[in-house]
């Protein structure tokens, strides 16, 4: 489903969804999960840092398993359908040992490549922050110099109706977002 826009944009992100019906029975070759990654790695970032780093589990694995086991039961009875499951985690200080404090921002640029790859791959990608830190720290033996950031999703999708409840009637719903006239604090051009 496309989405409403008020201008033409980009017809990946144009189409762009975080769906929750993943068709359980499609493998993620490794050529496209190295490829989403590679994607993620050339990301800006500040000073040219790169905090992200990427745990990935395909599933069936036990890295997949550890994430799955992190994240919370809306999220679990999903996501285990999906292909694969990545936490992102990131370094909190820079090179030089200051603080990083945008950390979580250099991030959200690594994971937004890495979700416009997987679009332009044909498959789909569903960002989570309903997961437990402490349980993905443990579970994955997560180094303390680094920060959980988010989980994403990632597989192809399946029909909608596979779903039930909430989370049929979310997969349905409509793509929305603010109007320009709302986010746009200054300098909308008329």
């Amino acid at each position: 489903m496309r989405a409403e826009t008020s201008t033409p944009i980009n017809e990946i992100m144009a189409t762009r969804r975080s769906p929750r019906s993943f068709n359980e029975e499609v493998v993620i070759s490794d050529t496209d999960l190295i490829a989403i990654l590679e994607a993620a790695r050339w990301a800006p970032s500040a000073f040219n840092g790169q905090p992200w780093r990427y745990f990935v589990g395909k599933r069936g694995d036990e890295t997949f398993s550890q994430i799955l086991s992190s994240l919370g039961e809306f999220n679990q009875k999903w996501a285990y359908k999906s292909s694969a499951l990545i936490l992102v985690a990131s370094t909190t200080s820079k090179s030089d040992g200051t603080p990083h404090a945008d950390f979580q921002y250099d991030c959200g640029l690594s994971v937004a490549q890495l979700v416009i790859e997987a679009h332009d791959r044909g498959l789909v990608a569903h960002q989570m922050t309903g997961y437990d830190k402490e349980k993905a720290i443990q579970a994955l033996s997560i180094d303390e110099s680094l920060t959980p950031v988010v989980v994403l999703a990632i597989g192809t999708q399946d029909v909608p109706e596979k779903l039930a409840g909430p989370m049929l009637d979310r997969e349905l719903a409509k793509r929305e977002r603010l109007p320009l006239e709302t986010i746009v604090v200054r300098g909308l051009p008329a």
